[in-house]
């Protein structure tokens, strides 16, 4: 979906004990990503929908770049025709960025710095949308302290992005009202009615 998803996970906490080598691989593995043809079946990074959401996705990365954020791959759009944006990844970058507060819809990764879970739990919260989070460890304590803590519509552990028509999906916040998919889905297409009838006496 080249990032133009609801759930892109694209604001990444990583611990500052792996920070570094974090930044590393990552930035490697979004320079090996082929861009080109969706239709070609090696390609992994297509276009972007249109020239509106291209242009938006660049002035994005620009204001990363301006603001400070260093860039580890891409930050540049892929060829000469077509609206393909390299898989761009940015660390060095804080909470108070465009870049870490809006939503890019594209394929732009923030790589953020944190020391402990307490604060990591803190500053995920501190924006207006709350659609998904997902959290990768070994201590289940800090997995259910997170998903409990987090104010997220969806908190995945160890896995990012799987679905099944059993879940329910929405968001808290400005990600939305509501939920599609599961149990709480159906409550979309159905009607409730109270009867209310007076009785003579209360017996109980």
């Amino acid at each position: 979906n080249m990032g133009q998803c609801c759930v892109a996970g694209t604001r990444t906490f990583v611990h500052e004990k792996i920070y570094d080598a974090f930044v590393k691989k990552t930035a490697e593995l979004a320079k090996n990503r082929k861009s080109g043809d969706p239709f070609d079946g090696d390609t992994i990074n297509g276009p972007q929908i249109d020239d509106e959401q291209f242009n938006k996705i660049l002035g994005m990365i620009e204001k990363g770049k301006a603001e400070g954020a260093k860039v580890e791959a891409g930050g540049e759009r892929f060829g000469t025709e077509g609206y393909f944006i390299k898989p761009t990844v940015f660390s060095n970058v804080t909470d108070n960025m465009c870049i870490a507060k809006d939503e890019i819809f594209g394929p732009v990764q923030q790589l953020l710095k944190f020391s402990t879970v307490e604060e990591a739990i803190e500053r995920a919260n501190s924006t207006e949308y709350g659609l998904g989070a997902a959290v990768f460890t070994n201590d289940i304590n800090k997995a259910i302290m997170f998903s409990n803590s987090v104010r997220a519509g969806t908190v995945w552990v160890n896995c990012y992005n799987a679905m099944s028509p059993q879940q329910s999906f929405g968001g808290f916040k400005m990600s939305g009202i509501g939920r599609e998919l599961g149990e709480y889905g159906l409550q979309q297409y159905v009607e409730v009615k109270n009867v209310v009838i007076k009785i003579p006496q209360k017996n109980s």
